[in-house]
């Protein structure tokens, strides 16, 4: 077997860049892909052109995630920009993050899928309240994983004590607001160094580089046994008159959101509360002895269970809360605040749920970080609820199980999206 073949597969990781204004998340980003060869040529050359137009005497790799015509004039990132590259033994997404307040609401979306955030800091200017705000912010939406990666280390003339500096204070904040998991590392987006290649600048710093780091993370549903959770979303009743051994076929679609399953694992279908065994496991016409996280598959049961969309299969030892209330941590999207007196549409998995708001128990101030009382909530803003449903949903803790702890809140008139959840 060759050196190529023994490669090992770290699977995907999804991660996010953050940070406040200006402090090179879009740069960042550019390098990643520019010095691992994952950008094509008539993109580079179109980059070029725009920099040279600027006056520029080198490429702005920032351009490479800047897509937004409002972006490229005003040189801030307004939406998130995502951007896909693989090395030689994984493959990424990455979500680059708005750094403006008012924009929050794109920061906690993109953030809901990442397994590891990038919190850059400006050398220069230290930890800020939106290093601060967006730190806590990838905590609260359970990023299990934070690289703070202090830039532009050039213009302090790559000074190991401002480096030190940065990174007490930050610790002292981390401390404050349970933030554990979290590593440190100078870079220069700018010239590469600490990126992918050391570079010879910050020979002080002993550590991995920021590619080292994303490689060796740890991939979503890797750290800990998840439960299994199958949300039905259609089930499969061919009408094929000229099959007979089709008649009784009978095959629930989904995707399993975490675990897995095997043939013969004895499973319980919700609402219903009915126990069965799965018969077979298939995917695109093909024969599974299993199924794991993320894979959209056909269950089919010993058993003939009345099953429709919203349904959800687990197995029969580990059943979920069915529950027609639930405390959640919410970000509020829309633009009109939210109302106490209307009543919303609650998608969680392929279930959907009427709800009313019960409580505001608090918001969060995201620059200070303190909770306040609120009696309604506008568009941005954060803070811990408690709705009533009238149909029972089945969840878990955000914190044990990010696919069925999360929920989004729909606008029964619009059917617009206005708000998304964490389940506490």
């Amino acid at each position: 077997m060759s050196a190529l073949e023994r490669v090992e597969d770290h699977g995907l990781l999804r991660f996010l860049t953050c940070g406040s204004v200006d402090d090179g998340k879009s740069t960042l980003i550019g390098r990643l892909l520019y010095d691992t060869k994952t950008i094509l040529v008539d993109t580079l050359h179109a980059i070029a052109r725009t920099s040279e137009k600027r006056g520029l005497g080198t490429v702005d790799l920032s351009l490479l995630t800047d897509g937004l015509q409002a972006e490229r004039e005003q040189g801030i990132t307004i939406d998130v920009a995502y951007r896909y590259f693989s090395t030689g033994t994984r493959k990424y997404i990455i979500a680059d993050a708005p750094g403006h307040e008012q924009y929050t609401r794109n920061m906690v979306t993109a953030a809901s899928t990442a397994n590891l955030a990038i919190i850059l800091v400006d050398a220069r200017k230290g930890v800020l309240t939106q290093t601060r705000r967006h730190s806590k912010l990838a905590a609260l939406v359970g990023i299990p994983h934070l690289v703070v990666a202090i830039n532009k280390m050039d213009l302090v003339g790559h000074s190991q004590a401002t480096y030190e500096q940065i990174k007490a204070d930050y610790l002292e904040f981390a401390a404050k607001v349970g933030i554990r998991d979290v590593r440190f590392l100078p870079i220069s987006a700018l010239n590469g160094d600490m990126i992918v290649d050391r570079g010879d600048a910050l020979d002080w710093y002993q550590g991995p580089t920021l590619l080292d780091i994303l490689e060796s993370a740890p991939g979503a549903h890797s750290e800990h046994g998840e439960a299994f959770r199958f949300p039905v979303q259609y089930v499969c009743r061919p009408q094929d008159s000229a099959n007979p051994a089709l008649h009784d076929y009978r095959g629930f679609m989904g995707r399993v959101e975490s675990g897995s399953i095997r043939v013969g694992d004895a499973v319980t279908v919700l609402p219903s509360g009915r126990e069965s065994t799965v018969t077979a496991i298939q995917i695109g016409g093909v024969e599974l002895a299993e199924a794991i996280t993320e894979q959209s598959v056909t269950l089919l049961l010993a058993d003939e269970i009345d099953t429709s969309r919203g349904d959800m299969i687990v197995k029969s030892n580990e059943v979920p809360a069915a529950v027609k209330q639930i405390e959640a941590t919410v970000c509020w999207m829309a633009e009109a605040p939210m109302d106490r007196a209307r009543t919303y549409l609650i998608r969680h998995t392929t279930r959907d749920s009427k709800a009313r708001l019960a409580a505001i128990d608090h918001r969060l101030d995201v620059n200070t970080l303190e909770k306040v009382a609120a009696e309604k909530l506008a568009m941005n803003d954060i803070a811990q609820v408690t709705f009533k449903l009238a149909q029972p949903l089945f969840v878990d803790p955000y914190a044990e199980n990010r696919a069925t702890g999360a929920f989004i809140i729909i606008d029964e008139s619009s059917n617009n999206t206005v708000g998304a959840g964490m389940i506490l």
